[in-house]
This record gives structure tokens, sequence and C-alpha cells, in this order.
């Protein structure tokens, strides 16, 4: 898949994981389900006696118990192992890592508080501070943020809320199928479009550029916010990429909003996507004017315009 994914520093595409509401998790979703423990297989017997040996006509005394890796006693042995190994590794997803005693699980948006609501009390609290610490480390360490969202949805499976914020954490921590199948979890309970660049950038990491352009395609962007349409475009531009249309992915940014006088960082997203396209169609000039506009607006440094800057211009003789 191509290196221009997402800028290097940027936030997962169209996420909310900033961090301000507490947690990764957007504020749309229906109240749903109660606890959801975890359920260890039962484990397996082993059907022969151990070691036994025949005995008619005492032809069999002093032989030898079986041996060998499929013998009876072996084999239930082995059974009860990995049973005790899948039940240990689901409950530690269910425990989930430690939550900071700082953390209440009030730092979330009312909106996602009150979809917790349906849950029991001392329930709905663990949820909460899961998803709490899983927003604190959304960008800083993604990978527990996304352990810390498995064991909210271990409790609360139903709540589109919480499948989201699994979806998101997935997304940001690399895994990317599991970031797909659990944000379609939720567009289906809540309808929400929030989450469709996120997927469609999921299908390209995956290798299928045509699914993300064809989930784009559908897509109702004329409803879209600017900074989720940026986001749409950038995929797309992405997608076009992958596909080795370069010509048509220098199109879509350029028939987006690349001149907003706006300093949001949607638009050092959409520059930077530009300037990176134009690097790779060749023309490392215009790559070096859009890397400067970029960082011109980029005060929050969420991608590394200035240190592209400079690199184009080493290669172009100017450093």
């Amino acid at each position: 898949m191509a290196e221009e994914r997402r800028p290097r520093k940027s936030q997962p595409a169209g996420g909310k994981g900033d961090g301000k509401s507490g947690g990764p998790g957007g504020a749309r979703g229906r109240a749903g389900a109660g606890p959801s423990a975890p359920r260890g297989a039962s484990s397996s017997r082993g059907t022969g006696a151990r070691g036994a040996a025949p005995r008619a006509g005492g032809s069999g005394r002093g032989r030898k118990p079986e041996s060998g890796p499929d013998r009876p006693y072996s084999r239930d042995r082995r059974e009860k192992s990995e049973t005790a190994a899948a039940r240990s590794a689901d409950q530690q997803r269910y425990d989930g890592p430690e939550i900071p005693e700082a953390i209440t699980g009030r730092e979330l948006d009312r909106s996602v508080l009150a979809q917790l609501k349906s849950l029991p009390e001392k329930l709905g609290q663990r949820v909460a501070r899961h998803l709490v610490a899983a927003g604190e480390l959304l960008e800083s360490d993604p990978k527990t943020a996304y352990q810390h969202t498995l064991a909210a949805r271990a409790r609360a499976s139903r709540l589109a809320v919480v499948r989201e914020a699994v979806g998101e954490a997935a997304y940001a921590a690399g895994e990317y199928a599991e970031a797909l199948a659990e944000l379609r979890a939720a567009k289906r309970m809540n309808g929400a479009h929030d989450y469709v660049a996120i997927m469609a950038d999921c299908e390209r990491a995956l290798g299928r550029p045509d699914r993300a352009l064809t989930l784009l395609r559908n897509a109702p962007r004329e409803t879209f916010a600017p900074p989720l349409l940026a986001e749409t475009v950038i995929v797309e531009a992405g997608a076009r990429r992958d596909r080795g249309e370069i010509d048509a992915a220098l199109r879509t940014l350029e028939h987006a909003r690349l001149t907003s006088q706006t300093r949001a960082p949607w638009v050092a997203r959409l520059r930077y996507a530009y300037a990176d396209t134009l690097l790779a169609a060749g023309r490392p000039q215009d790559a070096l004017e859009w890397f400067h506009r970029t960082e011109a607006v980029d005060t929050d440094e969420i991608t590394d315009a200035a240190e592209r800057a400079a690199e184009v211009e080493r290669s172009l003789g100017n450093g």
C-alpha cells in the first residue's frame, strides 16, 4: 500500500479520538446490553485408561505403558492445557489493562455517558473508565488503548459507541480487519456515516482499493462536515494512487478545498496529501510549494511538512 496513506503525525482518518472527550468513541449509539463475561470452553476428558495394558493370559505382564505423542493421557493433558490457555486469554481480554485510579469515567462526553446509562451502574462505570483510558492512550500507546476497548466490548457489545471505540482503537493499532468489522457493526446499530473515511482506509490497508472507492462512492458526501469531507478526499486520492492512477489522484485533490483560509487541521492534512501526491507525480518544485503551504497552516504540527520540505529542497540542490 502506498506510503502516503496518511500524514506521518496525523490522527486516524475521520477519527474522534482527540482525547478531549476522554475516549475514542463517538457520540452516537443505541442503549443496549448488559454484562457479557467470557466463557471458557469446558475441558474434555481422555478416553483411555492411563497406561493400561492387556493382561489376558498374562501376555501383557511386564509390558510398558503406551508411549508417544498420541497416548490417551497425553491428548487429555494437551487439550486441557489448550482450553486453560484459551480461558486465560479470554479472561485477560475481559479484565483489560489496569485503569489508573485517577480515571473515574465521568470524563466522557455527556452524550456518551447517556448511552452508558442503559447499563447497570457499576458495569457502566467500568466501561466508561476503559473508554477514557483508551482515549488517553490512543496516540501514545494504541495497542494498549485497543485492549482497553476490547475490555469495554466484552461488557457492552451491544452499544454502538463501544463498537465505534473498538474500531477506532483497532485502526490506530493497525488491526485493520478488526477495525473494519467493528465500524461496520457500529454503523448497523446507529446508521451513522462518520466512520466512512476510516473504513475506506482500512480497505486500502487490506489491499482492496477498489472496495475503498466503492465505499466512498456510495457515501452521502454532500451531507458531510468539512473535516470528514476532507478525509474522504484524502482516502480516495490514496486509493487512486494504490491503483497507479496518479493523475486521477491529483484531480481528486485539486477539486477539494486546498485554498481554504481556515487553519483547521483538515486543511493541513489536505494540503499535505496534495504535496505528497505531486512529489509522487514527479513534480518536486510544485510539491515543495505545497509542503510550505501546509506548514503555514499546520499550527498543531500534525504533519511533518517542514521536514518533507527540507528533504525536497536538498534533492533540488536548494538546501
